[in-house]
């Protein structure tokens, strides 16, 4: 299928590794220039190499190496894409714990990264989708948005915070009656770096293998893998293209079946 987005720009955050480079590089699969960003030059830089060895000719991958969190790296990312047609939001996750020993400024760091940058950074692109008539905003959340997990307290309030904003928004019809739809990913179990991070603290606080952490964690999902970065980078230019536009406001739980739920 055709997803009728060739030429069309994208700004893809946190783009280096995992689930926004699977984003990043099914967009330019179909012909999307993309502008990716992330933290770590070294990476991005090497993700950036990859992608152009993808791209058909005259499709263009523009790095920028920065931290979206702030007005710097927003700013800088921003005025490297000429026109933002497609924005994929994407942080990092913070981290697992105890609410008990979160003070306010773990707080505010969690809300900044996973909620007011992606909020910051659809403000400064949604009008202008909406005056040329075509926009795909995708927010990468978290399977807990739908099963908050208790220790992930810190994701589970900024993340939902984001939901809810979005919510309304993706329904102004000024928005949706121009062709601009906002809608978001809620990943579970990715086989990502994040993934091996926790279920290496996991290990060590058990005493057992990661091997078996792996497995056990496996057996959470009726699939009984995890989820792949391309799977997910294939779902999100779905949700990106010009088939996709009668959909918005909608939170798309991938998790290969574990949330045991109807709705």
């Amino acid at each position: 299928m055709d997803l009728g987005i060739k030429g069309r720009w994208a700004l893809v955050c946190a783009a280096s590794k995992g689930l926004g480079k699977g984003c990043a590089q099914a967009l330019v699969q179909e012909g999307v220039n993309v502008v990716i960003t992330a933290r770590g030059v070294e990476a991005l830089q090497a993700t950036a190499a990859e992608l152009r060895a993808l791209a058909a000719p005259g499709v263009q991958v523009v790095a920028v190496a920065g931290d979206i969190t702030t007005p710097e790296g927003r700013a800088a990312a921003l005025a490297a894409c000429p026109q933002v047609d497609i924005l994929v939001n994407n942080a990092g996750g913070p981290p697992p714990g105890d609410f008990r020993t979160w003070d306010r400024d773990a707080w505010i760091q969690a809300i900044d990264a996973n909620m007011l940058t992606p909020i910051e950074l659809i403000k400064a692109t949604v009008d202008g989708m909406a005056e040329r008539g075509f926009g795909r905003i995708v927010n990468i959340t978290s399977g807990a948005v739908k099963a908050p997990i208790d220790i992930l307290g810190l994701s589970n309030g900024a993340r939902s915070g984001l939901t809810g904003f979005v919510a309304g928004l993706a329904r102004q019809p000024k928005l949706a009656s121009r062709n601009v739809t906002i809608n978001g990913l809620l990943p579970g179990a990715f086989d990502t770096d994040r993934l091996k991070v926790t279920m290496a603290g996991a290990a060590a606080k058990s005493g057992q293998p990661i091997e078996a952490i792996a497995e056990a964690r496996k057996l959470l999902s009726p699939a009984r893998r995890f989820g792949t970065a391309d799977e997910f980078g294939a779902f999100c230019a779905f949700v990106c293209s010009a088939q996709a536009g009668f959909v918005t406001g909608q939170n798309f739980l991938m998790d290969g079946g574990a949330y045991p739920g109807t709705f």
